[in-house]
């Protein structure tokens, strides 16, 4: 008995570090969503350059903690769900990250005015979706409570529904008002990367899905 107790002693704490590093990196991807939105709105170049690099040092953060992820990984044989399972997560939530970077390293590299309606409301729905997601990478440590995170993962897939309304709306739009070719096709490469953002959103929901009902 007295082995058992400090074998559980000496499993918990790494077991409780996956949870950590994972909402970790649900918060980073939710503040980095509500970045975006704010660079989206905000008028002032260099106000807009300094949000840009606020971004770019969470995705270099959210590098970091997917790498921690994987090293731990190797390190324990016990973990709180599927080993796969929390390598799919892991790589899925830095893929959102990296995409994020992506709109706002784009939208700085071809100076782009990003307070246009569409990109704006684009960014809107992208900062819902990444705090859906980021709650739901929080409540991962309620895996036998499945139903709250189930109807997280709900808003998170009727969001990527609105994304794409919101983006055949906003191509069809741009194409009928913009004028200046190379413009046209920087902000449709802007459109692209928002909206394949929330399709990475959409496919790490796929996978926090696939480890609740595993986890049932």
């Amino acid at each position: 008995m007295a082995g058992l107790q400090a074998l559980i002693k000496l499993v918990l704490p790494k077991d409780r570090l996956f949870f950590k590093l994972f909402t970790a990196a649900g918060e980073n991807i939710r503040t980095m969503g509500n970045l975006l939105s704010q660079l989206v709105a905000e008028p002032n170049a260099e106000n807009r350059m300094h949000i840009n690099q606020q971004i770019e040092e969470l995705e270099h953060q959210n590098d970091e903690i997917t790498h921690q992820i994987f090293i731990e990984l190797g390190r324990n044989f016990i973990t709180p769900f599927g080993r796969e399972d929390i390598h799919y997560l892991a790589s899925a939530l830095d893929d959102v990250a990296d995409f994020i970077n992506a709109v706002s390293r784009n939208i700085e590299l071809h100076k782009i005015d990003p307070t246009e309606d569409g990109i704006r409301k684009m960014a809107e729905v992208l900062s819902q979706t990444t705090t859906e997601l980021a709650n739901v990478v929080v409540q991962l440590k309620l895996l036998k409570k499945p139903q709250l995170i189930l109807e997280s993962l709900k808003k998170v897939n009727s969001l990527d529904n609105h994304a794409e309304d919101v983006f055949d709306m906003c191509i069809q739009r741009l194409f009928e008002t913009e004028d200046d070719f190379k413009k046209l096709i920087q902000k449709r490469e802007i459109f692209n990367l928002m909206e394949e953002t929330s399709d990475k959103c959409k496919e790490a929901a796929h996978v926090l899905k696939s480890i609740i009902i595993k986890s049932a």
